[in-house]
């Protein structure tokens, strides 16, 4: 009897054994087929993804172009994305090629002048010395030449340095220039434009300009001159504006034979009224912030004929005096606008 029990036990043990080894054999096998499919999944919905991608691309049309270019490439931040320290041209120091042992394999390059011989200096003639830079020296040496222009912005200059008889255009702001001198400007008579924008000017003389027959622009503003030279007739503009030029720095018709003056600036001054006659072909006059406190009615144009009309001379500025342009109305019937200033 006891011995039937013990087999009966020992085949029931035996079969749960079994039953253990087949469930764990099954799920090694279970989870050995997962991973396949699960790569397999993976690798067909990747085409779809990338599909969905290029679907929202419109291939037809896409030209990159710099047209286009910061539309599809975010351009803000594209320096901040990239480091370029490493990108930096390296450069490598080489030596000279090896000397040839054989003398024969140099290459004969000819017989060679001798070095000539310093002579001693000699003492029978006086010495002269060194000429003090920046003194004499033709403007070219001193500036930049350009073709006909002259460039002598802010060197330092203390005067009109010599110019090339051919110089057009003069260019000389930003100096020490204290006084023009008639002799500056002798035999240029291409001379067009000069320019001589804050220096120092207190002075010219009265001869600087009138003898250049093709100066049309006169420019002198930021300076310090108290009174004009004479002007030749072909000067189209001149602006002398912030000067320290009172009335009687002037000359008494002073721009009466100019027939080619089109624009006359002259604002903060000390002018005490307006310089008239006004050449007829004048298109802007400026007279800002000087001490015009009156006019006449022959200002701008002729009391006598009221059929008179200026059309070219649209802009007249008299603002920033104490003159009330109100209670001189018949002195503005021939213009084509009224000038700029206080009415009231």
């Amino acid at each position: 009897m006891l011995g039937a029990e013990k087999q009966h036990l020992g085949a029931l043990d035996l079969g749960m054994r079994t039953l253990a080894w087949l469930g764990i054999a099954s799920l090694c096998l279970g989870a050995a087929w997962a991973v396949p499919a699960k790569e397999e999944r993976r690798k067909a919905e990747k085409p779809k993804t990338d599909l969905v991608l290029y679907e929202n691309l419109d291939l037809d049309n896409y030209d990159l172009t710099l047209d286009n270019y910061g539309e599809i490439l975010d351009l803000n931040n594209y320096e901040e994305l990239y480091d370029y320290g490493d990108l930096a041209p390296k450069i490598e120091v080489g030596t000279l090629a090896p000397r040839p042992k054989d003398p024969a394999a140099l290459p004969n390059l000819g017989p060679t002048a001798e070095t000539p011989k310093l002579q001693p200096p000699t003492t029978t003639g006086p010495i002269h010395p060194a000429p003090v830079p920046g003194q004499g020296l033709p403007s070219c040496l001193l500036c930049l030449c350009i073709s006909t222009s002259v460039y002598c912005d802010d060197v330092d200059l203390e005067h009109i340095p010599p110019l090339p008889p051919e110089t057009t255009y003069l260019y000389a702001r930003f100096n020490r220039i204290g006084m023009i001198r008639a002799s500056d400007f002798t035999g240029l008579k291409n001379l067009k434009r000069i320019d001589l924008t804050s220096n120092f000017i207190s002075w010219a003389d009265a001869d600087a300009f009138r003898l250049l027959p093709s100066l049309q622009e006169l420019i002198l503003p930021e300076n310090r001159l108290t009174a004009l030279p004479e002007l030749p007739g072909s000067i189209v503009r001149l602006d002398a504006r912030l000067n320290r030029i009172p009335s009687t720095g002037l000359r008494p018709e002073a721009f009466r034979d100019l027939k080619q003056l089109q624009f006359l600036h002259l604002s903060d001054n000390q002018l005490d009224y307006i310089p008239v006659p006004l050449p007829e072909n004048l298109r802007s006059l400026h007279l800002q912030n000087n001490n015009i406190q009156t006019m006449h009615e022959n200002t701008f144009c002729n009391s006598q004929d009221h059929s008179q009309i200026r059309r070219v001379l649209e802009d007249i500025r008299l603002d920033g005096n104490p003159i009330n342009l109100s209670l001189f109305p018949n002195a503005y019937f021939c213009l084509p606008r009224l000038p700029t200033g206080c009415f009231f």
